[in-house]
């Protein structure tokens, strides 16, 4: 099981910016697809971006790319998500997760999750 502990999370005026952070560990880690989610009150769980840990390769929802930048860092063990022009739409609670593959991580099948940060944007 791969653990994984989210920060970052705060309160940011709309058309401002946020850098989410995600410490890793666990067994295999590096070989798993790690991602973010978020989720607000009476809504489903939504893909937000996802990254390769070995090969460092960045994928989006659609709708985000542009505003968001997700990396990690394999000396810290530890994944970003840069949101850049927030808007209160962005409003909710984010979560880091990892599986085995892309197509898992996306769909959230066969995910760890961390406990989630919560991000508010004020207009």
């Amino acid at each position: 099981q791969v653990q994984l502990v989210e920060s970052g999370g705060g309160l940011v005026q709309a058309g401002g910016s946020l850098t989410l952070s995600c410490e890793v560990s666990g067994p295999a880690f590096s070989s798993y697809d790690m991602g973010w989610f978020r989720q607000t009150p009476g809504k489903e769980r939504e893909f937000v971006a996802g990254i390769s840990w070995s090969r460092g390769i960045p994928y989006y929802t659609p709708g985000l790319k542009g505003r968001l930048t997700i990396s990690r860092d394999n000396a810290k063990d530890t994944l970003y998500l840069q949101m850049n022009s927030l808007v209160p739409e962005d409003t909710a609670v984010y979560y880091c997760a990892s599986s085995y593959s892309d197509y898992t991580l996306i769909r959230g099948e066969n995910c760890d999750w961390g406990q989630g940060t919560q991000v508010t944007v004020s207009s």
